[in-house]
Formats: C-alpha cells, sequence, structure tokens
C-alpha cells in the first residue's frame, strides 16, 4: 500500500451565489486538470434564513453533473423537464445535465433555521456532454452506513467502498463519494483507488491527515487520547485536502473527532471549455450553448 502526498491544503472562502446565498467555496473557476473530474465544491452552510433562503431560481447547465447532498433543512427543486422534489437531512440528488436542463434549487431551514448542505460539479467527458439529462434523488434511509468497532462511521453514498455498495449509480467519473466520521484518538486508513483524483473536505472536528513526505503527519507535540499529534498539524472546519497518487489515506482524528467527505474520480483528462454552468470541450461548443440559450432551442426534445 501506498500512502498519498498532501498535494494541497487550503480553507473555503466565503463567497455568493444565486439570488444571495452565502456559502463557502473550497473549490471552483479555477484550472480545471487540478480536481479533474470535479469542477467545483460548495459548502452551503447558514444558521440565518436570510442568507440562504432568495436560493437559486432558474439557471441552465449543460455538459456537467451535480451531486448535491443535505445534511440540515430542505431544497426543493424543479426543471425545464417537469421534475421536482424536495430533499431533506441525509438526502442526496445526482443531476445529470447532459444536452442542457433549466432547474432551480431553493432551500430552507430546519426547524431551528439551520441550512446545511454541499454541492459537487463532476464533468462529464465530451461523449456523453449531449446526452440526456436525468436526475437520481436517493433517501437518506437508502444510504449504507458502516460502524467500525473503534466508533468510526463511513456513509456509502456512492461507489464501493468496505464492502458495501453506495445506491447511486451510472456516473461517469466513476466516484467514491463518502461521509465519514473518526472519533477522538483514533488513527484511520482509508483505501482510495489509485487511478482516482482524491480530495478531502472537513466539515466538524478536527483531524491530521498523514503526508506520504511524512508518514507520521505530525512532531510529537501533544498526546490526544493516548496518541500524539502536533495540534498544530490539524485540519479543522472548512479545510479541504487534495492529495496525490497513492492508493490510502491516513487521518488522525483531533480531541473532538473529525467528519469529513472523502471524494475520488477518475481523471477525464479532456481540453475544458467553462464559462459560468456551462462546461464544454471546445469554445465553439460553448459559444453554441450560450447561442441556444438565448434562441430557446437549449432544451433538446426527450426521444
Amino acid at each position: 500500500m501506498s500512502l498519498r502526498p498532501i498535494d494541497h491544503k487550503s480553507r473555503a472562502t466565503l463567497t455568493m451565489e444565486g439570488a444571495g446565498v452565502k456559502l463557502h467555496r473550497a473549490f471552483g473557476f479555477q484550472d480545471p486538470e487540478l480536481m479533474d473530474p470535479f469542477l467545483l465544491f460548495d459548502d452551503f452552510r447558514n444558521e440565518r434564513p436570510e442568507d440562504f433562503l432568495a436560493g437559486f431560481p432558474w439557471h441552465p447547465h449543460r455538459g456537467i453533473e451535480t451531486i448535491t447532498y443535505v445534511l440540515k433543512g430542505t431544497v426543493e427543486h424543479g426543471d425545464s423537464l417537469g421534475n421536482s422534489g424536495s430533499l431533506g437531512a441525509g438526502d442526496v440528488q445526482w443531476m445529470t445535465a447532459g444536452s442542457g436542463i433549466l432547474h432551480q434549487e431553493m432551500p430552507s431551514g430546519n426547524e431551528t433555521g439551520q441550512m446545511h448542505g454541499f454541492q459537487l460539479w463532476a464533468n462529464l467527458p465530451g461523449q456523453l456532454k449531449m446526452t440526456a439529462p436525468r436526475y437520481q434523488d436517493v433517501g437518506s434511509t437508502e444510504i449504507p452506513e458502516i460502524l467500525e468497532d473503534d466508533g468510526t462511521r463511513v456513509k456509502v453514498i456512492i461507489g464501493d467502498f468496505w464492502g458495501r455498495r453506495g445506491p447511486v449509480d451510472g456516473i461517469a467519473a466513476d466516484p467514491l463519494y463518502l461521509d465519514i466520521f473518526v472519533p477522538a484518538g483514533v488513527r484511520k486508513t482509508f483505501p482510495v483507488d489509485t487511478y482516482r483524483q482524491a480530495f478531502a473536505y472537513v466539515f466538524e472536528g478536527a483531524g491530521a491527515f498523514a503526508d506520504a513526505a511524512a508518514p507520521q503527519g505530525v512532531l510529537l507535540e501533544k498526546e490526544v487520547m493516548g496518541r500524539e499529534v502536533n495540534i498544530r498539524d490539524l485540519s479543522g472546519n472548512r479545510t479541504i485536502i487534495r492529495f496525490g497518487r497513492g492508493d490510502e489515506v491516513v487521518v488522525q482524528a483531533g480531541p473532538e473527532g473529525v467528519r469529513f467527505l472523502l471524494v475520488a474520480g477518475a481523471p477525464i483528462r479532456e481540453p475544458v471549455a467553462w464559462h459560468g454552468p456551462i462546461v464544454m470541450n471546445t469554445q465553439e461548443e460553448l459559444r453554441k450553448a450560450f447561442a441556444e440559450l438565448r434562441n430557446g432551442t437549449f432544451i433538446r426534445p426527450a426521444h
């Protein structure tokens, strides 16, 4: 087994999207090769309804897939194909925009007014960019959860992991999408196929991710539940870690444990022409998409 090196670590930055939704962006609108096949990742977490209720009114997508995972509150969605529904706590939606779709996503808070969820954009390869749009809505009860003897919990949203398979399938990026909690003081290893691009996003607690250049990952300065860890090296709330090649990720949980998303996917390695919500392979395809938006031919009839 080979430990993945840490290529980059940073904090998500505050930004505004939609009709005025405040959210934190971990990555997006950068060099698409850096996270290939993933394009953008947003953490929309708010305590105040006025920071998210305006939502994401009608807007187009083409050439990508979007993955929405809700932890608190609800997201009402509707689209140009006549689909509609509601995502609640623990639910997942994978939308394949394909040849083109117009949709809206309108969040509302839970009983205490809180809203929390994530949205990830995955690129589509050229041969699938004009495929028919589709939705996969998955309820929280359909998502398998693994509980280890040491208290580690893993929700397998997409992909195969530790003998369980997530309910979302048929995705071009061949992804792995896990929601992981590691209890305080526990050091845990997670396998990830070496051919996949991988990142972790910490959203509760803190942990130290080991680096291939320093497999123990930390200077021995502070004990955490019987294990020594340099508290300065802990990755905390809204930290994203991009890993290099290897087939395992190792994390040492901090004093409150650590909860993070572990996401991996097969790189597409194709040219990217990207503007706003539309991602194609060439500038000519991009110009055509926006021309079709203007002249009303963006949405293709169902076959």
